[in-house]
This record gives C-alpha cells, sequence and structure tokens, in this order.
C-alpha cells in the first residue's frame, strides 16, 4: 500500500499532524510506503502512484485557507517578538501553491483510489473547518472518502497543538489504513 499525505502548514502545527498521521499509517502497516510532503513538493506524478491520499491544511477565515488569508497570517507573523522559526515557514509556504490552487493541478482519479482530509483548528464556536472543503475537492476529484474529515486542535490562532493531538493523529492514520 502506498499512502501520500499532502499539507499545507503555516505555522508548522499541520505539518506535525501530517507527520503523526504518516507514523500511525506506518503503526497500522510497517510495510507500506508513506510519502508525507508539503503542497508545494506534491505534483501529479507523486499523488497518481497513491492508494491513499491524505489531505490537510490549516483553518483560515472559517475554512480552507486562500491566497489573501496565507499572505495575511505571514504579514502578522512579521510583526511578533521571538517567533522566527514561525515566520519562516508562514513564508515558506506563502510562496508556494495553497491547497486551493493545489487542487486545480489534481488529476482526477478512478474509483476506488482513496482519501482522507483533515485540519488544523482553533476550538471555538464558530471557528469553522478547513477539512470539510478538503473532502468535497476530493470527492469531485472522484477519490474515494473513506474516513470523516478530522480536525486536530490547536491554542490560539497559530498554535502550539493541544496536548493529546500528536497522539489523536497517529490513532487517527493507523484507523486509516
Amino acid at each position: 500500500m502506498h499512502t501520500v499525505i499532502v499539507y499545507e502548514s503555516m505555522y508548522g502545527n499541520t505539518r506535525e499532524i501530517a507527520q503523526a498521521i504518516a507514523e500511525g499509517v506506518h503503526q497500522a502497516d510497517p510495510e507500506a510506503a508513506v510519502d508525507c510532503l508539503p503542497v508545494a513538493e506534491a505534483g501529479p506524478d507523486q499523488t497518481r502512484s497513491a492508494d491513499l491520499l491524505v489531505v490537510g491544511g490549516p483553518t483560515h477565515l472559517h475554512g480552507m485557507s486562500s491566497g489573501l488569508s496565507r499572505r495575511m497570517a505571514a504579514a502578522a507573523e512579521d510583526h511578533r517578538e521571538g517567533r522566527e522559526e514561525a515566520a519562516a515557514e508562514a513564508h515558506r509556504t506563502t510562496r508556494g501553491p495553497g491547497l486551493r490552487s493545489w487542487f486545480h493541478d489534481l488529476p482526477e482519479t478512478e474509483s476506488g483510489t482513496y482519501a482522507a482530509a483533515f485540519d488544523t483548528r482553533v476550538d471555538t464556536p464558530r471557528a469553522g473547518g478547513a477539512a470539510e472543503g478538503i473532502a468535497h475537492r476530493l470527492s469531485g476529484h472522484h477519490y474515494d472518502v473513506v474516513a470523516e474529515p478530522e480536525g486536530f486542535l490547536v491554542e490560539g490562532a497559530d498554535g502550539p497543538l493541544r496536548a493529546g493531538e500528536l497522539d489523536r493523529a497517529r490513532a487517527w492514520g493507523a484507523g486509516l489504513v
């Protein structure tokens, strides 16, 4: 089985969740080939070979990030003291494609190719989530979505991850197998 995990991450939280999901897939199937790729490195050649495509991103403005929300997040990081690593990651990800534009180049697939969607989000009323939109786009490309879209919680707008979320992501990844 070949699993490809594609993620967009502004502050590193979604990247950490994607890596934990990859660990969970390996725990459930030690023989599985797993590629965990930032969206900028996940071209059609990488996704076409997947038996399971897992896609995740941060929640911005109640849904999937957009070019505007990505630029706003990078600008906010520029104004914070002592957050050099997060600011650098935010700038790296705003230069490449976000998930919205990445989906435009995702080739349609045949029935029987599986997918799952996740996001990172704050735990506040009406915060929304990106995972539903990701799952909808995967379905639109004829992927069979095999799990309910999952949200993983961050503390504050830019993290860190809430305690226990990495363990929950590993368990979710194992459950996908």
